[in-house]
């Protein structure tokens, strides 16, 4: 497994980013936070662009900057590949042409990238003739990832690939990304604003605020924490469990998952039983009850009991932290349902959480299993 590590600082301005931590990476890591808060510039220090950085950078065993010894390694020999959010990919070259560029400039040895290997896995046949002009954003950037991963890199870093996309592309490009690690045996460093890439995309995370770490660790423990709400955002504040498939209903179109004994039952995914996935869960989707509540519409009641409790005393709302048994949802409610209720960390309670809550088309499969057919191939055998 590789690892960065790095102590850097660089000013612009009045905006300072300074900013040090050592990081296993795995996967995908990603660089959170909201705009203007230095992810870009750490991805660019990363990378060799910003030679004015003061500070280490290393990568594995190597040193790639360090002022106490002068060493700076150029970008170019760092065996980072970059993918922009503007594709600055070649207009008057084809698709095809724009990936045998990268591919002939770049012949690393025992590298298992190969141009057949990523034209397949961001399914690229089809545009292989065509100029680059006439692609859609979401055709271009698929074509610019497979250019970048065609320079071979050790590292793939990823600066916010997908902002410039409408939510229908980035849904289709979202799984591509997801599986380039595993695929093509990189890491991978993402930088985005958006909580929802982050939920589906990540395993770590490291979070920035004005230049500064704020938190990080794996992407569960850190969306868990109620004290970075200034940085998550309230609207989209949330938590990540992991639920494995046990079966599925035709007749009403259902998922039904286990999560540490608990059932969540959701719309109908194609998800082979046996198959574990990250769910996402918002802390606006989830309500609470002191008693199990008889006769609602709800179908998933989860028990628990409360964690933590942080009042906004300059809002109507509280952030609650549930214990499910081996994860915690948050729940959004208001004080004064904390008051009526008499709320309180170790009290009991159920976490309702409605099934329509769960967005099919956001699930992050982890452990895929070999063995069991997916809800598709059940409906169409009438299982």
């Amino acid at each position: 497994m590789a690892e960065i590590d790095f102590d850097t600082r660089i000013a612009f301005g009045e905006f300072v980013l300074d900013v040090s931590d050592r990081m296993a990476l795995d996967g995908i890591t990603a660089l959170f936070g909201p705009s203007g808060c230095g992810k870009s510039t750490l991805l660019r220090i990363i990378s060799g662009l910003e030679p004015a950085a003061r500070g280490r950078v290393r990568f594995g065993d190597e040193v790639w900057q360090d002022d106490s010894s002068g060493t700076f390694v150029p970008a170019h020999r760092r065996g980072v590949g970059y993918v922009f959010q503007d594709v600055r990919l070649f207009p008057h070259l084809t698709v095809a042409g724009n990936l045998r560029y990268a591919d002939k400039r770049s012949q690393l040895a025992g590298s298992q990238i190969s141009l057949d290997g990523v034209v397949r896995a961001l399914d690229l046949a089809p545009l292989m003739d065509r100029r680059t002009p006439s692609l859609s954003g979401g055709e271009r950037q698929r074509v610019a990832i497979g250019r970048t991963l065609l320079t071979r890199p050790r590292l793939l870093l990823m600066d916010e690939p997908l902002a410039a996309l409408d939510v229908r592309r980035k849904r289709e490009i979202l799984p591509l990304i997801e599986g380039l690690p595993k695929a093509f045996g990189v890491p991978v460093i993402y930088v985005t604003h958006a909580i929802d890439e982050v939920a589906r995309l990540a395993q770590r995370m490291l979070a920035l605020a004005s230049g500064r770490k704020v938190a990080e660790g794996p992407v569960a423990d850190v969306l868990a924490r109620l004290d970075l709400q200034s940085v998550t955002g309230r609207f989209e504040a949330g938590v990540v469990l992991t639920a494995r498939v046990t079966g599925h209903d035709r007749h009403f179109r259902l998922t039904h998952l286990d999560h540490h004994g608990q059932d969540i039952v959701m719309p109908m995914a194609e998800l082979a039983v046996g198959d574990e996935v990250r769910l996402r869960i918002r802390a606006r989707d989830v309500a609470l009850a002191t008693k199990r509540p008889e006769e609602i519409s709800v179908r998933n009641i989860m028990v628990g009991s409360i964690a933590e409790i942080v009042e906004e005393p300059e809002t109507a709302f509280a952030e609650t932290l549930v214990d499910v048994g081996g994860a915690k949802i948050r729940a959004r409610v208001t004080r004064s349902a904390v008051a009526e209720l008499a709320l309180a960390p170790g009290k009991p309670v159920f976490a309702l959480i409605k099934s329509i809550a769960f967005d099919r088309r956001a699930l992050s499969l982890t452990a895929p299993s070999q063995q069991s057919p997916k809800a598709a191939d059940l409906e169409a055998d009438g299982q």
